[in-house]
């Protein structure tokens, strides 16, 4: 039996291997020897590690999560003033561009919910962050007077959580909205939300 480290490091290696099969395959093609070819294991090996392809699944969602939930609210923490933080929310909130595999995946990964409990809960667990990132920014902004909103700052953040995700969605699939276009589009709610960007 391997040691801890050694088993954690293999897991880490699974569902690193299971998002890059993902990315080029689409997760609704995606199988276990897929995944396994991309790690250079054979099946029985991964299912030495997790019960099946859908226990790998979870994990890397929940991997795939933190880029837009822990790692983005990281990234705000480091500026400086209401509107920086906003400006870093909506700028790292967004895919880089239509080849952004991470959050290709991540998109696909809502089809799942509804048909598991645990994508469901992961879903929900990510929009909550992203809520309670934009109403911190935004209690802070009005705080601290630099924010003067023309709604509730609950909706107004509803409203920057769906903008982001219905902009990043057009992205990813490579439509007529750039990244551009949805940077101008919600700098523009913010302003006309009472959120001065500066």
């Amino acid at each position: 039996m391997a040691r801890p480290s050694t088993q954690q490091q293999r897991r880490i290696e699974v569902v690193q291997a299971a998002l890059d099969a993902a990315a080029d395959r689409g997760l609704r093609k995606l199988s276990l020897t897929d995944v396994a070819n991309q790690a250079g294991v054979t099946r029985g090996a991964l299912l030495y590690y997790y019960d099946d392809l859908d226990a790998i699944l979870v994990e890397a969602h929940a991997a795939g999560m933190a880029r837009v939930g822990s790692e983005r609210a990281a990234l705000v923490e480091r500026e400086t003033g209401a509107a920086a933080k906003l400006d870093a929310a909506i700028t790292a909130g967004l895919p880089s561009g239509p080849d952004d595999a991470l959050m290709r995946l991540l998109y696909e990964f809502d089809v799942l919910a509804g048909k598991s409990p645990l994508h469901d809960e992961l879903v929900q667990k990510l929009y909550q962050e992203q809520l309670a990132l934009y109403r911190g920014i935004l209690a802070a902004g009005v705080e601290a007077g630099d924010f003067t909103l023309t709604g509730p700052i609950d909706d107004i953040a509803m409203n920057f959580v769906a903008l982001e995700d219905a902009f990043g969605l057009h992205i990813v699939a490579g439509g007529s909205i750039t990244v551009a276009d949805a940077e101008r589009a919600i700098r523009l709610y913010a302003q006309q939300s009472g959120a001065l960007l500066a």
